[in-house]
């Protein structure tokens, strides 16, 4: 799993110079989890992490460099920012 997130959390770093090691990883991880629950309570059959990263490179190809902008706006992202501390 560190595997998938290592390299998600690269290419986001990539994509978008606004963010630091931390802040991209836990994107990464938030992106994900997000993901897999929507997928689960859609009652979609679970089809493997392969799927979830290319779904995942997808919206950082198309949102990373404006994820700190877009997302921060939605309420349960922030709390997870808050927590971490992350705000500047």
């Amino acid at each position: 799993m560190q595997d998938y997130y290592e390299r998600l959390t690269a290419r986001l770093l990539e994509q978008n110079d606004q963010l630091s090691y931390s802040e991209a990883r836990t994107w990464v991880e938030l992106l994900w989890e997000d993901f897999e629950a929507t997928y689960a309570k859609a009652g979609q059959k679970y089809k493997g992490k392969e799927v979830t990263e290319k779904v995942i490179i997808q919206w950082i190809d198309n949102y990373g460099s404006r994820l700190h902008e877009i997302l921060l706006e939605k309420p349960k992202y922030r709390e997870w920012f808050d927590k971490k501390k992350f705000y500047h």
